[in-house]
């Protein structure tokens, strides 16, 4: 289970997927922890489970089973497991699990790829972000000593070890840890006898699911519900805010650790991050984007010929956007997939340029667009960049006019639950606006910043709508600027602290 981490024998070059605007906007990472009643080796299954999450995080990867060292990779699934082939299928152990990553806090390198070990004790892996480090380092540092960079989860594992050694216990050791962290948290652990935790924090920000395969008597919990049905696993349900779920020889044991009043899900897995065909929290994705379509063709009801998504995650909400609107939707846009970075997500790129390097790669379909007027359909803008790029290339294919929907409402301020946009000054609604700038103003300002003929945001409202949740259980902190789910206020900092 743990031991000191293998690497690749080759580094990986990383590349992502091209995406409207998100030169600066990344979000979390992919967890996944499987346990085989039969004692089947389960190594294969992680592998297969972190490749259907892979939309999740893309710098690094990491496996972790009993009996043997962590192995890590940077880049993707793919490449790394191709090196890795052989120690993979030599694994035996039927308990483990794996982490794909995208970094909001630390560098991005091998040593802090998940998933970590924390003293020989047990494996953490960590989706989502702890916005109070500076609180946990303290006590830490009473039983251990701290190297000069450590990462939230190090820091969270550790001081979990330091409450496990006191309780005997694991649900009363993650209520202790509950009431010191202030971010969100969906951890994976694997213990030094081979049991599988997995933990939600009780606001519920990222999500968390549990699996079961009758046919192979294999428990999965996992970040989305796509990596369950890539495993061909049924899908029993989601693990709640403030829920512990053990998975050991006995089957499943499901424990509240904290109490969960209300809930704060990030309404940003609906409109980008998650996998169109998970369901989380009893929400399809796919259906909310498709609706969040219809929704904004209702709020902005431009006059145009031909409606195109930006690729891939637009695709549902330009559909809907179609279906309300009665104007044709057409791929205007594409990426190139045979180049090294045009098939990757650009929005969990580790840093801007690599970002605005994989929007050059548009292509534009000259035939949809010439001659025309085109509503483009985007998830989100953050600092306008690449809405920009993309502007300008359907101007260069011949577009008359060149209007935008944004899924998402307007980012004005930083988030310290697991999206990496870190810093207010890079994000261009909070440049363009005042502090009570209704929407239909800062539309107007965001569209003359990146040459639109009009743009349209999405609102709260709008995004409830489309999305099903209601208004009173979603984080819209990044929009409003109020952190109601975390228990302190956050520490301004720097992208460059954020990553120190």
């Amino acid at each position: 289970m743990s031991g000191r981490p293998e690497g690749q024998d080759d580094e990986v070059a990383r590349g992502l997927e091209f995406r409207g605007d998100s030169p600066s906007l990344r979000e979390h990472c992919g967890v996944i922890g499987i346990y085989s009643m039969r004692g089947e080796p389960v190594a294969e299954r992680i592998v297969k489970g972190l490749s259907a999450l892979q939309h999740r995080g893309q710098e690094s990867w990491g496996i972790a089973v009993q009996g043997e060292p962590i192995l890590k990779g940077m880049g993707l699934m793919g490449q790394g497991v191709d090196v890795n082939a052989k120690k993979i299928l030599n694994y035996q152990s039927s308990q483990g699990i794996g982490h794909v990553r995208y970094s909001t806090k630390g560098r991005t390198n091998m040593e802090n790829a998940h998933p970590l070990d924390i003293k020989g004790e047990f494996s953490i892996a960590q989706n989502g972000t702890i916005a109070n480090t500076e609180d946990l380092e303290p006590l830490v540092r009473q039983d251990f000593q701290l190297l000069e960079s450590n990462t939230d989860t190090k820091l969270a594992g550790l001081r979990l070890l330091q409450h496990y050694r006191g309780e005997k216990d694991w649900t009363r050791a993650f209520t202790r840890l509950s009431r010191e962290l202030s971010g969100s948290y969906s951890f994976v652990i694997l213990t030094k006898d081979g049991t599988v935790l997995a933990a939600r924090d009780e606001a519920g920000y990222r999500p968390l699911c549990l699996g079961f395969d009758q046919e192979e008597q294999t428990h999965v919990v996992a970040s989305e519900s796509c990596a369950l049905s890539a495993l061909h696993t049924e899908f029993v349900r989601d693990v709640e805010p403030g829920e512990l779920v053990r998975l050991d020889k006995h089957g499943v044991t499901i424990t509240r650790f904290a109490d969960s009043p209300r809930h704060y899900h990030c309404p940003f897995e609906y409109t980008y991050f998650a996998h169109p065909s998970s369901t989380i929290d009893g929400h399809n994705v796919y259906e909310a984007r498709r609706k969040l379509g219809h929704v904004l063709a209702q709020k902005y009801p431009f006059k145009a010929d031909v409606v195109i998504p930006v690729p891939d995650s637009a695709r549902p909400a330009a559909l809907g956007y179609s279906e309300e609107s009665h104007i044709p939707m057409e791929e205007g846009l594409m990426k190139d997939r045979y180049r090294r970075k045009g098939s990757l997500r650009s929005f969990i790129e580790p840093t801007d340029k690599s970002r605005e390097e994989i929007v050059k790669e548009i292509i534009t379909i000259k035939p949809v667009i010439q001659g025309k007027r085109v509503i483009v359909v985007d998830d989100s803008i953050v600092r306008g960049t690449s809405s920009k790029n993309i502007v300008s290339a359907l101007r260069e294919a011949g577009a008359t006019k060149v209007y935008m929907v944004v899924t998402f409402p307007p980012i004005r301020h930083p988030c310290y639950m697991g999206i990496d946009f870190p810093t207010q000054g890079e994000l261009l609604a909070s440049k363009v606006d005042g502090q009570d700038t209704p929407i239909s103003e800062i539309n107007k300002r965001v569209a003359e910043e990146i040459g639109l003929d009009g743009l349209g945001y999405n609102d709260i409202v709008g995004l409830s709508q489309g999305t099903g949740l209601q208004e009173s259980e979603m984080c819209y902190a990044c929009v409003s600027g109020v952190y109601l789910g975390l228990k302190k206020d956050p520490v301004i900092r720097t992208r460059e602290e954020m990553k120190a």
